[in-house]
């Protein structure tokens, strides 16, 4: 753990350089379009790892990482062009998106042979969050 909050707190201090040397809006570009990109590399080890079986997970995690750098990576260009009227409401962001839910739900299709559940329980935690997001939506 040492380790890790040396590493955290190495990062952090890179990101607080990086707004002082280049400011905030640039440093949050180079910030978002690295993990993009590096997420994007994880999601096609995690391909590989799942080609060769190394752990049931590895599909999951693929989708995962690849929806989230392919979200965040969206997201980045958008910034970049200036915020272009036909990239704020695209609807291929969703199927950026849908590859992030599917990941989830693989996630929780794996995990739940850990608590000793069986059939579709898995899908619990997953309707949860569907409904909670709903709810604050209404709310607002």
């Amino acid at each position: 753990m040492k380790q890790v909050a040396i590493l955290y707190a190495v990062v952090v201090v890179a990101a607080f350089l990086a707004v002082q040397t280049v400011g905030y809006e640039q440093a949050m570009l180079i910030a978002y379009g690295a993990i993009a990109l590096m997420a994007l590399l994880i999601s096609v080890t995690f391909l590989w790892l799942w080609q060769v079986r190394a752990t049931p997970l590895a599909l999951g995690m693929s989708l995962s990482w690849a929806g989230s750098g392919l979200t965040i990576g969206w997201w980045w260009l958008m910034q970049i062009a200036g915020n272009p009227a036909w990239g704020a409401e695209a609807a291929a962001l969703f199927l950026f998106l849908s590859l992030l839910i599917s990941g989830a739900v693989l996630h929780f299709s794996v995990i739940q042979g850990s608590f000793g559940l069986r059939g579709l329980a898995f899908l619990w935690p997953v309707f949860g969050a569907l409904f909670v997001s709903l709810g604050v939506l209404l709310l607002l």
